[in-house]
């Protein structure tokens, strides 16, 4: 018998689950993509205050950008569900042993055999409503419980990139000096990127260490390639 003891019972995300590309996206595009506009700016000689205002736009144009698209992109995902449901709707209404041989052939496909399958297919295709529910899951790969709220990803997603620019951001209003601005931005959203890479952890089971290096290194990767962008157009133009 299995000792229940060492293995307790860990409740799944719930609610928030299918909000975290969102969450992750928002405040991870916020600290990389504005880090990545300061580092570039300041290597092409912009003043600690062009800075700042270059920061501020980016992060106003970056979270209406982010809030916007999502917005669209969730909603229509949730229309084009809600017309393959209502076409759903037709096909069992019309075609109910198509649909039922479809059926099972699915849980056939999950391993379900013999009388087992023939029961199954019997209980589900016996009410139209059950039915629905069984091939929106098994066809659609859609739950209920899943479904995506169009405002809700369109807040998550800008708010989240507007916190996510100020590490790169602030410390440009405290200073005069872009290198000493640039070196604080740096730490800043460092120790953030390094964070947002632990925190997903909690939801994906991953290693916190590794997840936060390699959110890390990738933006310093992309600040590395984004500076001298800057200072080669400085080179070239200035």
């Amino acid at each position: 018998m299995m000792d229940t003891a060492a293995r307790p019972y860990i409740e799944h995300q719930g609610s928030r689950r299918q909000y975290m590309r969102d969450m992750i996206l928002g405040v991870n595009d916020g600290l990389v993509s504005i880090f990545l506009l300061v580092a570039g700016v300041v290597g092409g000689g912009l003043t600690a205050t062009q800075v700042l205002l270059a920061a501020l736009a980016g992060a106003i144009a970056g979270a209406i950008s982010m809030a916007a698209g999502e917005y669209m992109a969730t909603k229509s995902q949730e229309e084009v569900f809600d017309r393959e449901l209502r076409l759903e709707r037709e096909h069992i209404k019309h075609h109910r042993d198509r649909e039922l041989d479809e059926l099972r052939d699915m849980l056939f496909d999950m391993g379900i055999r013999g009388d087992d399958l023939d029961r199954v297919v019997a209980i589900v295709g016996s009410d139209d409503d059950t039915l629905l529910h069984a091939m929106q899951a098994l066809e659609f790969g859609l739950v209920e419980s899943e479904r995506r709220s169009p405002l809700r990803a369109m807040v998550l997603s800008g708010l989240l990139f507007m916190a996510g620019s100020l590490p790169a951001m602030l410390p440009f209003a405290f200073t005069d000096s872009t290198s000493t601005g640039l070196a604080w931005a740096a730490v800043l959203s460092g120790i953030s990127l390094f964070i947002v890479g632990a925190i997903k952890t909690i939801s994906t089971g991953k290693n916190p260490l590794l997840s936060g290096s390699e959110n890390l290194a990738i933006a310093i990767g992309g600040a590395v390639v984004s500076y001298f962008v800057g200072v080669g157009f400085e080179l070239l133009v200035g």
